[in-house]
């Protein structure tokens, strides 16, 4: 159940990342737009990757990438919005959706290595 809710999850927020990628492209924003871009999408591309994983190991380890990956773009987006990039609004809403991202991949790792 929660394996396919972070499927879901990140791939919505994957979709919003791609559409603030192209709003600050049109703001001649370029360096921060392209890594926030990789980071945020790499989130559900490695939890994907997860689903195949050849041991409970593995699936722990690709996890934690996109754990790493959502940290990251929490990041990326804390400068946005220090910088003007983005409205304090825009910030909230898309921060908020990564933070939730983050806790249930915490959530599926801690379990899974619970059973390790």
């Amino acid at each position: 159940m929660a394996e396919s809710l972070i499927l879901s999850r990140s791939e919505d927020f994957a979709l919003r990342v791609i559409k603030l990628y192209k709003f600050l492209q049109n703001k001649n924003e370029f360096i921060i737009s392209k890594q926030i871009f990789r980071s945020g999408t790499s989130i559900g591309a490695n939890a994907a990757e997860a689903v195949h994983a050849s041991s409970n190991k593995d699936f722990v380890c690709k996890l934690e990438i996109s754990q790493r990956e959502c940290s990251e773009t929490l990041y990326w987006l804390r400068l946005l919005e220090k910088s003007g990039f983005i409205t304090k609004k825009q910030f909230e809403n898309i921060y908020t959706d990564c933070i939730e991202i983050e806790k249930i991949l915490t959530t599926i790792i801690k379990k899974t290595k619970k059973k390790l």
